[in-house]
């Protein structure tokens, strides 16, 4: 078999349909990417110079070249987030730079940018449709914070500083996890582990095995409690050793602030090159840059909106703290003065005074197939839509992974999702989240005209199904199955029919949230949340009493969860607008100084938060942060609509979900997001929904 029979079969450069995983091997990733930028160079090449201002002349040829890489590149990464090998993250780290290099090259090309400016302004424009209209001005926006309009020495700095910048945020994220490896706190008596509950014992015997204890057991030790949260939380909870808490807390605070791993100097350079590329663009800060694409109208938005949140949460929080330190002080005048490192311990002994329960409780009423009922009955309630399973009709890179298709009132199929619902850390990454598989859009093949259909990844990281018992799900995972769930219809339910503004793509940043979140409101509902709790053994619906606990313990301290977001944010922005490196302050001076008002317990003065901060410095979220709140702000008033129309008249929740279904989730990126919002709702967003769900305004508010 000659070499080029070899490369012509890699199931990498299959470019359409649903990527073949099993066949997916790490060695086919290099030879794959090597043909496929080397013939995307060329196709760039040829449609740069018979590039016509059309819309069938650029945009349908230029969807076709870049549906090409992210399908590819897609599965790739998709891979590297669920079946993550050392020989596959080699591959990756060799491929990267030169999708990038490509990625640069195609949204500096001056021919297409030119010929999108010229179907602007040309006659044509007034027959395009809103959705084309909006791919086109996006494309056009994109390409200038691409640095298109840069010439010579200017755009040579631009792709010099890119280049540095991703550079810088692989170091950070690297620093972060070495440093939080690093440090461990091995425990060897009883009275060590006192609160611990039985969970996190098996885990720190399991670490410690792993760390070569190998005679470790959760009877008599070693225990080794590291820095990873699903350790360092719990015990941070539970343990009644103030002395153990403190030191795992100082350790936690100090994290990548000192030594080899010291990330402060990193965040300096990274804001400094931020600022350097907002400069080289013409804004006069990188918010004003990171706003440009986004929902947010400008920075003084954003700003007034974190203020009216954080006035309406920051008494609350103050009397979260009060309330805490008597309680404390109830169980003896020495634990009058609440430290640092004492407030989850207490926050959780209060819970259970309060409500008297534990989310450990509650797993036998949820297993994962009664959960999926209940979430697909939900959405044929509100959208008239009807999941069924499709298992084994596509290929899958794990057993565990179902496949399922949704179909309209009709019976007509409409999308298809994978299910990839188990925790497996040898090779996934944790947490959950949601992924484009296929887009949506109208395709034409040998003269034929139909609808590619929409497919979606849906990734969590729950308990798997253990000694025959099934999945039995925390409350909190209910939750974040809703919430993938939620960007996953708004992905599948779209009407529009270009992929550049199909479900999720082109949706402002801020926005995308919105129908995650909304999903996640759903769980509280009577109907919803007793349609799928029933007790895996007995079938016993989920008791009363723990109903009215769980609805009593969704707001418990939300004072301090709302100010803890709107602390993130306000530094996040700070350091984005106003700060610049060689002024008097360090940003690290800026969050403290900012902690004055967004913090009730002042951080202690060694609290290196900045140097963890993920989200800003390695992750999109830089100028950003305030995100999460801009869409729960949307997602909670949207969901208010559906209280005001009646939660318990089934007409108008089924003619509310109608209009959310043909607004929210129908017109995607094609419409922008505030219109999409005023369609659906009849008037711009308030905020009282979300101050009223969260307990921090009367309900007399209207």
């Amino acid at each position: 078999m000659s070499a080029s029979t070899i490369i012509s079969e890699n199931p990498l450069l299959q470019g359409t349909g649903l990527p073949p995983f099993a066949e997916i091997k790490p060695e086919r990733v290099v030879p794959a990417f090597n043909q496929l930028l080397a013939e995307l160079d060329q196709q760039l090449a040829t449609l740069e110079t018979n590039i016509q201002p059309t819309w069938s002349g650029l945009v349908e040829p230029l969807e076709k070249l870049t549906e090409r890489l992210t399908w590819s590149w897609g599965a790739v990464n998709h891979l590297m987030g669920v079946k993550n090998s050392p020989e596959l993250r080699e591959a990756h780290e060799i491929v990267q730079p030169l999708v990038v290099q490509f990625i640069n090259k195609l949204g500096q090309s001056q021919p297409i940018y030119n010929a999108f400016k010229a179907l602007r302004s040309s006659d044509g424009w007034a027959t395009l449709e809103l959705a084309q209209q909006r791919i086109v001005e996006a494309a056009i926006r994109d390409a200038e914070l691409s640095g298109v309009g840069l010439k010579g020495e200017a755009r040579e700095r631009f792709n010099a500083i890119q280049m540095e910048l991703a550079e810088l945020s692989t170091k950070f994220s690297n620093h972060v996890l070495d440093a939080t490896k690093a440090f461990s706190l091995t425990l060897t008596t009883q009275a060590e582990i006192d609160g611990l509950p039985p969970s996190l014992v098996s885990l720190a015997a399991q670490a410690a095995r792993a760390a070569g204890e190998e005679n470790a057991t959760p009877e008599n030790g070693p225990w080794r409690i590291t820095l990873d949260y699903p350790s360092y939380g719990p015990f941070m909870q539970h343990s009644t050793r103030g002395d153990l808490r403190e030191k795992l807390y100082k350790a936690h605070i100090t994290r990548a602030s000192s030594g080899d791993l010291d990330n402060n100097p990193l965040i300096v350079r990274i804001l400094e090159l931020r600022q350097e590329l907002a400069d080289l663009l013409g804004f006069k800060s990188y918010a004003e840059l990171s706003l440009a694409s986004k929902m947010a109208p400008n920075v003084e938005a954003v700003e007034a909106l974190l203020e009216e949140l954080r006035q309406a949460s920051y008494d609350a929080a103050v009397k979260d703290l009060k309330e805490l330190q008597a309680f404390a002080a109830s169980y003896g005048a020495e634990y009058q003065d609440l430290k640092h490192w004492d407030i989850s311990f207490w926050a959780e002994r209060q819970r259970e005074a309060k409500f008297a329960f534990t989310a450990e409780e509650l797993r036998p009423y949820f297993p994962l197939p009664q959960v999926l009922d209940g979430l697909f009955g939900l959405v044929k309630r509100l959208f008239g839509v009807t999941v069924t399973p499709a298992d084994g009709q596509a290929p899958v890179w794990h057993e565990d992974v179902r496949y399922f298709q949704i179909a309209d009132e009709t019976g007509s199929p409409i999308a298809y999702f994978y299910l990839d619902p188990y925790s497996r850390p040898a090779e996934k990454r944790g947490g959950a989240w949601m992924d484009v598989c296929i887009n949506r859009a109208k395709i034409t093949e040998n003269g034929e005209t139909g609808i590619r259909l929409p497919v979606t990844y849906l990734i969590c990281n729950q308990t798997p199904p253990v000694d025959g018992k099934p999945s039995l799900m925390t409350f909190y995972e209910v939750e974040t199955l809703f919430h993938e769930f939620g960007h996953g219809l708004h992905h599948m339910l779209t009407k529009v029919d270009y992929a550049g503004a199909a479900g999720i793509n082109n949706v402002e940043w801020d926005a995308v949230e919105l129908p995650s979140q909304f999903m996640e409101n759903w769980c509280y509902e009577r109907p919803t949340l007793f349609g799928m709790a029933k007790h895996y053994e007995t079938g016993e619906a989920l008791p009363e009493h723990y109903y009215q606990k769980l609805l009593a313990a969704r707001n418990y301290m939300s004072g301090t969860a709302m100010l803890r977001q709107i602390h993130f944010s306000c530094v996040d922005l700070e350091l984005h607008y106003r700060y610049r490196s060689g002024s008097n302050e360090t940003p690290a001076d800026v969050r403290h100084r900012i902690a004055k008002t967004t913090i009730v317990l002042p951080p202690l003065p060694e609290d290196s938060m900045l140097c963890a901060f993920g989200h800003i410095f390695e992750g999109g979220y830089a100028a950003g942060y305030y995100s999460y709140k801009w869409a729960e702000v949307l997602s909670a008033d949207a969901f208010a609509a559906f209280e005001e129309a009646g939660l318990e008249d089934e007409e108008a929740i089924k003619a509310t979900g109608g209009r959310y279904r043909d607004t929210v989730l129908a017109l995607g990126g094609g419409k922008h997001p505030m219109e999409v919002f005023k369609t659906f709702r009849g008037r711009e967003p308030s905020t009282i929904a979300l101050l009223k769900h969260n307990g921090l305004v009367s309900a007399a508010v209207n």
